[in-house]
């Protein structure tokens, strides 16, 4: 369960993606333009995640039995 929830590759691969896009530019003319060229960014960046999550049967079997009233309103068992 927690190579599931505590991996960083996925955290870094967004941070990669992050500083890809902003390394060449010099700065934005609003806040609101930066938020707007990093959502651009993962929309773009989440088309190529396309690997599953390993062993994530046994991880949501796992969370079911550890936090039962939690999952049954969001997924069906």
């Amino acid at each position: 369960m927690r190579t599931a929830i505590y991996t960083t590759n996925a955290v870094e691969a967004v941070h990669r993606q992050f500083r890809k896009l902003t390394k060449t530019k010099g700065g934005f003319a609003s806040e609101n333009g930066l938020f707007k060229l990093l959502y651009a960014g993962i929309l773009k960046a989440s088309k190529r995640w396309t690997h599953p999550i390993q062993n994530w049967n046994l991880t949501l079997s796992q969370l079911t039995i550890h936090f039962p009233d939690r999952l049954e309103k969001h997924i069906s068992l």
